[in-house]
């Protein structure tokens, strides 16, 4: 028997168990007061208060079954575990209709179960969040035992090794034995994709919402703003055929217009495809924000003889400010984070230049190479993924605390 099959049996067995302690619970706290006896509680939380007695023993003792499974320590059958649930879902049922008394208060044990409830949903994320750190870091220093931090953090050539580099059409690049862990190119066209992105996606986005919230009508929002969120939702392989079929031959003709030599691997073409991809994110929650600045802010500044325009530069773009920031940063962490569309458009090698016309790759592009290829999972080229991983969080974790820093120290508080 499945677990999938044993979690549905087990699902569809406390259905109508736990309507049917809702109704005794209910009934039984009626039954008292029509007898005359005032009771802490309404009838309903009564019966709440047996559906909390019937059901959360037994998704105890699933869960319990399943954790000990998982850590193996024992390894009971499915049935069994359906078997003591229900045993002890009937039996939960009965000591909560045992337990339901005039001096019980439901309710404060109801609101206890509700805030336990909530608090164990914000440890899961607490617990994966740190379980993903220290996933990476014990990985992480694995590979620092056998590369040195200083020469990963500053070296200028990354080439771990021949395998590595057949693995992605590269095998003729470096020497026998030759094996180079120098982050600085993967950083370096990280920053540099993420730079062209947001220089697309922020005054583009930032545009868009002030028509839309200052200038546009009911009619014209309603149509603007649904095709602009549409972006959101296209694939982003999709994003990355465009950049590599039809920016990127676009961009090479302008340049040789110019005299310039570009690659048909430029960094510039992901850049400003991503950039595209990235407009919703900055458009809809710089919308939101401006939207929600209090209406008594424009109408004092037109009283005081301030042009639309004028309104919109001195006095919303300030007030919105926060939120522009935090949309600007989740648009970063947007870029920082793409791969496909540069695994399409710009490729796989690392390029240390400040040229945009060159071919560059970007730190999670190497990350997934280095993950799916042949190599053994404690080679150094593996064990690279989770030290590029790392740095590239601790790089996003300062950009979360500048953000948190420049929103506090702009946030203004309106009465």
């Amino acid at each position: 028997m499945g677990i999938g099959l044993t979690t549905l049996l087990l699902l569809a067995a406390l259905t109508p168990l736990g309507y049917l302690a809702f109704r005794l619970g209910r009934g039984k706290a009626l039954q008292t007061m029509a007898s005359g006896i005032s009771m802490h509680s309404r009838p309903q939380q009564y019966g709440w208060y047996s559906v909390v007695w019937m059901g959360l023993p037994a998704l105890g003792v699933a869960i319990a079954a399943a954790l000990l499974s998982v850590f193996g320590v024992i390894a009971p059958s499915r049935e069994l575990v359906l078997i003591v649930s229900l045993v002890v879902a009937v039996l939960g049922l009965a000591q909560g209709l045992r337990a339901i008394r005039p001096e019980v208060r439901a309710r404060n044990a109801l609101d206890n179960v509700i805030r336990w409830l909530l608090l164990s949903a914000a440890l899961i994320s607490i617990i994966t969040t740190v379980s993903i750190v220290l996933s990476i870091v014990f990985e992480a220093m694995r590979f620092f035992r056998e590369v040195s931090v200083w020469e990963f953090v500053t070296g200028t050539v990354w080439s771990p090794g021949d395998t590595f580099l057949e693995a992605a059409g590269r095998g003729d690049e470096v020497g026998e034995g030759t094996s180079f862990f120098g982050s600085v190119p993967l950083f370096a066209g990280t920053f540099m994709v993420t730079a062209i992105a947001m220089a697309t996606a922020l005054p583009i986005g930032l545009l868009s919402a002030i028509f839309m919230s200052e200038y546009a009508t009911r009619a014209q929002r309603g149509i603007a703003k649904p095709l602009l969120e549409i972006l959101a939702g296209i694939p982003t392989v999709v994003y990355g055929f465009f950049a590599a079929i039809t920016v990127t031959p676009i961009i090479v003709d302008i340049a040789a217009f110019f005299g310039l030599d570009a690659s048909y691997s430029n960094i510039l073409s992901p850049g400003i495809v991503m950039g595209i991809m990235i407009i919703p994110f900055i458009s809809s929650l710089s919308d939101d924000v401006i939207n929600s600045i209090p209406q008594s802010l424009r109408e004092g500044a037109y009283a005081l003889g301030t042009t639309h325009s004028e309104t919109i530069k001195k006095v919303i773009l300030p007030a919105a400010l926060p939120g522009v920031i935090s949309a600007f940063l989740l648009g970063v962490s947007r870029a920082l984070g793409e791969t496909m569309i540069v695994v399409m458009a710009a490729g796989v090698r690392p390029n240390l230049t400040w040229n945009p016309l060159e071919d560059m790759t970007t730190v999670t592009v190497n990350i997934v190479y280095s993950l799916t290829g042949d190599l053994a999972f404690d080679s150094p080229q593996t064990l690279s993924a989770f030290a590029l991983g790392l740095v590239l969080f601790i790089v996003t974790l300062l950009l979360n605390l500048v953000s948190t820093y420049l929103v506090r120290r702009f946030k203004q508080k309106y009465d």
